[in-house]
């Protein structure tokens, strides 16, 4: 089978061929929504257009932190599910959901509004039974039983916040679009995307190893009180996790650990558009913690890593206990029960942030202008330049011609 990708277009050509889609749909939008749209067009074409380096400390990249290996844990069942997958899908939809694993595509997500970034790929609401079959079990070969239920109840709350608001936005449970960036194989890279509001997983696959990120997951209502999905809830253990490592440190560390005892915007860092962000560490070095509060945040890690199918989720702990005396941990906001709250583990291999955010879709429930629990982002990166795994993609190229 032989597929045409767009791997020939620059990174500039694409961002200004989407950011000419948002033009000509002017006319459907209302002035307000029609300015937000231009603005995250905009964003979106500054950020494809810059060369990727990676989240670093001070925009170098340390060296030598990944290297391709043999992990003994099989990617066959994933070559599979996306073999599967593809095959499912027309030659139209091929043409729009499958690009080269070197192409700037990887970089072209965000967390908003379907009304206002344009996504390629094939959503899950134009799909065939057969073909949402295929997608649903490449994801359930690619992530932890944990990790697929927590992305289905992320798409539920999409449904929730539709009945909130009775369909102000442009928002449905199905509104998620698969990509798949090369061909499955088991010896070449390739990778899949899913890219929706509250939900990005950027999957890169090379032999044996695997790389999931940017991973972005979110949820408003993060507790859903009401509708068809009463009952949903989304990152209450990364939440109440989260809190208690804070509250487990003592007086000096705590001290140590926040950045600000009020918490009064959003303050998540690594999200969309913000490949080469430059971050250094803050808060208090987990060099200094105890036995058992390194246990508790390793646990803490967990949650996040353990969204990854449990075999690969090992390899990735080993790599982050690696390098635990290199990680840091900082907090914004109160400790209290009910607190709102920012919190961030950062060393070279990992970053994760935890964020309550000011209430968009619930801003009718939740005081505006104010972080609220009901509204939640997390996000999380693989710094030093191996997110979307271009780190071992760079040296697989080097060792082998193309």
């Amino acid at each position: 089978m032989t597929l045409t990708s767009p791997r020939g277009l620059s990174a500039i050509a694409i961002a200004l061929l989407l950011y000419s889609t948002a033009l000509l749909a002017q006319d459907q939008y209302d002035s307000r929504t029609l300015e937000v749209k231009l603005r995250f067009g905009k964003g979106a074409l500054q950020a494809i257009n810059e060369p990727f380096v990676g989240v670093t400390r001070n925009g170098q990249v340390e060296h030598g932190l990944f290297e391709i290996r043999a992990n003994g844990v099989s990617t066959a069942p994933l070559v599979e599910a996306a073999s599967t997958f593809l095959d499912s899908l027309s030659s139209e939809q091929r043409i729009q959901s499958v690009f080269s694993v070197e192409d700037p595509e990887w970089r072209h997500w965000s967390n908003v509004d379907n009304g206002i970034f344009v996504r390629r790929g094939v959503s899950l609401k134009e799909t065939s039974q057969t073909q949402r079959n295929a997608a649903m079990t490449l994801m359930q070969a690619s992530l932890s039983a944990r990790g697929l239920e927590l992305s289905r109840d992320i798409m539920k709350t999409d449904q929730t916040l539709r009945e909130i608001n009775n369909g102000k936005f442009t928002l449905d449970e199905d509104l998620y679009y698969f990509t798949l960036m090369g061909l499955p194989s088991p010896s070449e890279p390739w990778g899949w995307q899913i890219d929706g509001h509250h939900l990005v997983i950027n999957y890169f696959v090379l032999g044996d190893q695997v790389v999931i990120t940017p991973t972005f997951m979110g949820g408003e209502p993060a507790v859903a009180k009401t509708g068809k999905y009463a009952g949903n809830q989304v990152l209450q253990e990364e939440q109440d996790l989260g809190l208690a490592l804070m509250n487990a440190l003592d007086e000096k560390q705590r001290a140590a650990a926040t950045l600000d005892k009020v918490k009064t915007r959003n303050n998540n860092h690594g999200e969309a558009n913000m490949d080469n962000l430059v971050l250094n560490y803050e808060g208090v070095p987990v060099s200094g913690f105890s036995d058992k509060q390194k246990d508790l945040l390793l646990e803490l890690i967990g949650l996040f890593v353990g969204n990854l199918r449990e075999e690969h989720a090992e390899v990735r702990m080993e790599e982050v206990a690696t390098h635990l005396d290199d990680t840091w941990f900082a907090w914004i906001g109160a400790t209290t029960d009910k607190a709102v709250f920012y919190y961030r583990i950062h060393s070279p291999v990992i970053l994760i942030e935890f964020d309550h955010q000011f209430p968009v879709g619930t801003y009718r429930l939740n005081p505006e202008g104010k972080p609220t629990r009901d509204h939640i982002h997390t996000v999380v990166r693989t710094p030093n330049g191996n997110d979307y795994g271009k780190d071992l993609l760079r040296q697989h190229l080097e060792q082998h011609a193309h």
